[in-house]
C-alpha cells in the first residue's frame, strides 16, 4: 500500500469480510494528514452518490433560482471504496474518470481533485452471492491488486490479545500531502537501468497469448493478458520498493518482488486453466521463473 501511495497508483485488497481490510486503509489515512472519505459500495448505490449531484437552489429575497454543484464523496485525498464489487458494474465505473484523469465531470463542468489522490478499494472473493466482477477497464486502473488471507494460528492469537482488551492505541501523523507529492518526484527520479526496463516489458509482453515468443502454458491457460500499463507499474513499483528499502535504484529483484500484484488482475485465465484449478498467481509464478532477466551492460 505505502509502495502505490508513493509511485501515485491506486490499490485493490481482496479478502473475506473480517480480515481488517477496512480497519488497515482507515489506519493509514489516519497517520497522513490527508482528506479521507467512505464510500459503502451498496447494490442500490448510484453514480451520482459517488461524484456528486447539481441542485437547484433558490434566493427566498429576490426569487433568482440557481444551480449548485454539491460535491460527492470522491473528492478526497483518500477515498477507501469499500466492498466495491458489491454494487453494479455502472456505478463502479463512476470512478474510472477519476481515477486516471484526476477530475470529475459533471453537468458539463469539470472539477479538479485535489492531489494527492489515492483510491483504496477493497473486495470479497468474486465467488461469494452478491458479488460483480469488476470490468477490465477498471482493473487496470489500480496499480497493486493485494490478496488478504486468513491469518496464521499465531497471528491470529496476537489479534484477539491485541485486540480484546482495554488499551486503545495512539496514532501520530506522519506525513502530509505536500510530503507525498514531494514522495511521488521522488520516486519517478529513481534510475532504473535498461535491462531492468527491459525486464519489466519482457514479463509484460510473455503474458500475452498471442505473442509468438509467449511460453506455451500461457497460450494454453491464458485468455487475456497485460497491457503496456503493467509495464509501467511493474518499474514504478519497482522504484517505490527501492526507495522503502534504502536504495537508490531500482533492480530487477524489484521488479519481480512486485510483478505477483501488479498482474494477478491483470492475466485473465481461460476455460482450460480452470477445468485444472490453475489461477493468475499460478501462471504469474512460473512466469518469472520462466522469464530471465536481461544481462546488465557494462
Amino acid at each position: 500500500m505505502l509502495m502505490a501511495l508513493f509511485a501515485g497508483g491506486h490499490c485493490l485488497l481482496e479478502g473475506v469480510p473480517g480480515l481488517a481490510k477496512t480497519l488497515m486503509i482507515r489506519t493509514l489515512a489516519q497517520i497522513l494528514d490527508l482528506k479521507f472519505k467512505r464510500i459503502q459500495f451498496t447494490p442500490d448505490l448510484m453514480p451520482a452518490d459517488i461524484t456528486g449531484t447539481d441542485v437547484l437552489e433558490e434566493d427566498r429575497t429576490t426569487g433568482h433560482r440557481s444551480i449548485r454543484f454539491i460535491q460527492g464523496p470522491i473528492f478526497a485525498n483518500i477515498l477507501l471504496a469499500d466492498e466495491i464489487n458489491r454494487t453494479p458494474p455502472k456505478t463502479q465505473a463512476a470512478l474510472l474518470e477519476a481515477m486516471q484523469e484526476y477530475h470529475v465531470t459533471a453537468g458539463g463542468n469539470e472539477f479538479q481533485l485535489e492531489q494527492p489522490f489515492f483510491v483504496l478499494a477493497t473486495q470479497n472473493p468474486i465467488e461469494q452471492e452478491g458479488t460483480y466482477p469488476l470490468p477490465e477497464a477498471q482493473l487496470d486502473r489500480f496499480m497493486f491488486k493485494i490478496v488478504i488471507d486468513y491469518p496464521t494460528e499465531t497471528e491470529e492469537t496476537d489479534i484477539v490479545s491485541a485486540t480484546t482488551g482495554a488499551e486503545i492505541p495512539e496514532l501520530e501523523t506522519a506525513l502530509s500531502g505536500d510530503a507525498i507529492v514531494a514522495l511521488h518526484n521522488i520516486v519517478r527520479r529513481v534510475p532504473a537501468a535498461d535491462n531492468v526496463v527491459q525486464y519489466a516489458v519482457k514479463i509484460a509482453r510473455a503474458t500475452r497469448p498471442k505473442e509468438e515468443d509467449a511460453p506455451d502454458f500461457i497460450q494454453q491457460w491464458v485468455r487475456w493478458g497485460a497491457g503496456p500499463r503493467a509495464g509501467q507499474y511493474l518499474i514504478l513499483g519497482a522504484k517505490a520498493r527501492a526507495i522503502l528499502r534504502g536504495r537508490y535504484n531500482a533492480s530487477c529483484e524489484d521488479v519481480k518482488s512486485v510483478a505477483p500484484s501488479v498482474l494477478r488482475h491483470r492475466v485473465l485465465t481461460n476455460f482450460h486453466a480452470e477445468a485444472e484449478g490453475v489461477d493468475s498467481d499460478t501462471v504469474i509464478q512460473r512466469l518469472l521463473d520462466t522469464v530471465k532477466e536481461p544481462a546488465a551492460r557494462l
